[in-house]
């Protein structure tokens, strides 16, 4: 993991967004939130949003989606959805206690030594805990009593299963096999929806006239979404991300995507994946981000999730996903020299 300075100013962004920009059941928005509060309850006196030159609410900036907040909400909490503020104060200390013990654990060993041959991120990059959090009371990103994902139908657990077992024991086959994010191709953080990872988690929002354009720490993406009236291309087009067209509702950005492949699944989802994403600034330092997710072939039923974005500081640095673009190669020449010596074990040579 190589962090280069990513050196474009939002001028220069804009311009690129507006080259580039290509053809490509919502959420109830909540009032805003404390800092440690929880996104659906204690609403603040009411807040005006920035404006950009051509009258739409401003999201610009650099923030972070970094949460320790499950998607699903653990079975021991049961129906409760939000923690009291002494719990998540608990909480709080807990992680500091364990970045603490992290950083202990994680400190430069003596040069050359056997225990200084060892991968360890946090010795020179920031962990999820490591970095600032979005903290609030949520249990589970999931809203409402259940707060998990809904049943998964028969036949879409048919299909993943199939899937799964086609691939089973052919891993390392050749490149094709391996996993999007394997590949760099595409990795969970930089998906619809756009969900917080083990690290990077931080982006840049850019609006020029027509578009807004948000970009992934995590593999260095920028997603592209026109608010310019256009519709969705046809359904033969496919894209790992889908296809995403935006427009304004009051000061939320409302972000409908389609268009996806199977592909790139997001928790065992099929062709038929429906996202509506909306983005709410609340205050200066906080967009709250709710999304609603439905796939007739996948769910019995959409649901719904909901977290918060807080302001960092900038610039975002560049994400190498594979330095030189060795370790695939190294890893399908490892897998073809582990056939060789078994074949040789095999043989009795």
């Amino acid at each position: 993991m190589s962090h280069h300075l990513f050196a474009s100013t939002a001028a220069a962004v804009s311009a690129w967004v507006v080259l580039f920009a290509q053809t490509p059941a919502s959420g109830q928005i909540v009032p805003a939130a404390t800092k440690t509060g929880n996104t659906t309850a204690g609403a603040k006196k009411a807040w005006t949003p920035p404006h950009t030159p051509d009258g739409y609410p401003d999201l610009q900036g650099y923030w972070t989606n970094n949460t320790l907040t499950p998607l699903e909400r653990p079975n021991e909490l049961g129906v409760k959805e939000f923690y009291t503020e002494a719990e998540l104060g608990d909480l709080m200390k807990k992680d500091q206690t364990r970045v603490a013990l992290n950083e202990e654990e994680g400190r430069p060993t003596e040069p050359g030594t056997t225990a200084d041959v060892h991968y360890d991120y946090t010795q020179f990059a920031l962990d999820r805990g490591q970095a600032k959090l979005s903290w609030n009371r949520r249990t589970s990103m999931i809203v409402g009593e259940r707060g998990t994902l809904p049943p998964m139908l028969p036949e879409a657990r048919k299909r993943n299963a199939d899937i799964a077992a086609k691939n089973r024991g052919h891993e390392l086959d050749g490149p094709e096999n391996l996993s999007l994010s394997s590949r760099c191709i595409v990795v969970n953080q930089e998906s619809v929806p756009m969900l917080s990872g083990g690290y990077n988690n931080n982006l840049q929002i850019v609006q020029a006239a027509g578009v807004v354009a948000i970009m992934n720490e995590m593999n260095h993406s920028v997603r592209i979404v026109p608010i310019d009236g256009r519709p969705h291309p046809s359904a033969d087009i496919r894209q790992f991300k889908g296809d995403s067209i935006g427009h304004w509702e009051g000061n939320t950005l409302v972000v409908d995507s389609t268009n996806f492949t199977a592909r790139n699944p997001f928790h065992g989802s099929g062709d038929k994946l429906h996202v509506v994403e909306r983005f709410t600034r609340v205050d200066a330092d906080t967009i709250v981000y709710r999304f609603t997710v439905e796939d007739p072939e996948t769910w019995d039923q959409p649901w719904t999730a909901e977290t918060a974005w807080s302001k960092v500081d900038g610039p975002i640095f560049e994400y190498a996903c594979h330095e030189g673009n060795y370790s695939l190669r190294n890893t399908l020449h490892g897998a073809r020299v582990a056939e060789e010596q078994a074949a040789q074990k095999k043989a009795g040579k």
